[in-house]
């Protein structure tokens, strides 16, 4: 098989979402058809990669997306995860073989899927969309639909709560800091500030406020400088979209591969969402922050940020009607909305290839 076809393949793939636009892997193409993904992930500098979940996540949808560029071609993608690979460092082996099969009408959404973080409309969805979602994470999946203005008002308190932690946590800054590029519209490889979500006045003051970590806590102490970012972040759209969507697993994760196939069904659910005239956006800091207090770890130095994510945890069982050992893999809203002006891109095909460009 020609390489100039795999680049081709890749070039696609290379558009799957990471969590802040990490790209948690690199590409390279080996004889006989066959593609290896060199996954990594970013537990050790980020809090929100707990465990790596994240970044496995990010690595199923990536195949996933692999997977469906590959049917444009006529061709099968499978993958396995190599033996003897440590869960930080996976290696994904993708054969490709030809095949009586037609493109994935998801593929024409791989490239304009995104993120939308503003306000969008509460126009509720249609059973038939509702019945599309469902049908789009498979049967090792449910689907909850919080959609009703007394869940969407819930939820939005409980984002509310979750940002709290997010802002105040010392762990949390290195992150914020990092991931936004300012004065962009586009980002390769992190998020431009007009698509954060948040007015011009609020982003200029962010800005000057994030270069220390000092300016923030002295700004959230005596400035309640988390009131603004929380409502235009976390409040806003958590009332402002048609539903909030819980994804949950069959049975709980065993091991990493198992958060790999989680990855690949939101990102089925995110690109036929798309392919519906629908806007996504994930909400997965509450799940992150229960996983840390479920799981009894700390991720703070600071007094008391562990009891606010048990306190958390035990609102989000609440709204999802769930115990202390039930497993989530997803959570986001969806909604009506114009296409964002601003948004993450991705790193060339060239930067993403261990072998380069041939």
């Amino acid at each position: 098989m020609p390489n100039e076809t795999i680049e081709k393949i890749l070039d696609l793939a290379r558009w799957a979402p990471s969590g802040d636009n990490t790209q948690p892997w690199r590409f390279e193409i080996v004889p006989d058809s066959r593609i290896a993904v060199h996954g990594f992930d970013t537990r050790r500098s980020v809090l929100y990669d707990f465990d790596g979940h994240a970044s496995h996540m990010a690595h199923g949808a990536l195949l996933e997306t692999l997977r469906l560029a590959a049917t444009r071609f006529g061709l099968r993608a499978e993958w396995s995860a190599r033996a003897g690979c440590p869960d930080e460092a996976p290696i994904y082996d993708v054969t490709l073989t030809p095949a009586a099969i037609a493109e994935d009408p998801l593929v024409r959404h791989i490239e304009t899927r995104t993120v939308q973080r503003r306000a969008m409309r509460a126009t509720p969805l249609a059973e038939t969309q509702k019945d599309a979602l469902a049908a789009a994470v498979g049967e090792r999946y449910t689907l909850r639909f919080l959609a009703s203005p007394g869940e969407r008002l819930a939820v939005a308190r409980m984002l509310w709560q979750s940002a709290g932690i997010r802002l105040t946590c010392p762990e949390a800054y290195p992150v914020h800091r990092d991931i936004i590029e300012w004065n962009a519209r586009y980002s390769a490889d992190r998020i431009p500030d007009a698509a954060v979500g948040v007015d011009p006045a609020t982003a200029l003051l962010m800005r000057w406020v994030m270069r220390r970590w000092e300016r923030v806590a002295f700004f959230n102490r005596w400035l309640g400088g988390t009131i603004v970012p929380r409502a235009q972040l976390d409040f806003i759209p958590g009332l402002a979209c048609a539903s909030h969507i819980l994804m949950r697993p069959a049975e709980p994760p065993a091991g990493f591969a198992d958060h790999v196939r989680a990855g690949a069904a939101l990102q089925r659910l995110w690109l036929t969402a798309a392919s519906l005239g629908l806007h996504l956006q994930p909400e997965m800091t509450p799940l992150i922050f229960r996983w840390y207090a479920r799981a009894g770890r700390e991720f703070s130095a600071h007094p008391g940020m562990a009891n606010r994510a048990r306190a958390l945890a035990a609102r989000f069982e609440g709204i999802a009607g769930a115990g202390e050992n039930d497993a989530f893999s997803f959570f986001c809203r969806v909604g009506h909305s114009r296409p964002p002006r601003s948004r993450s891109i991705r790193k060339t095909l060239r930067e993403l290839l261990r072998n380069g460009v041939h």
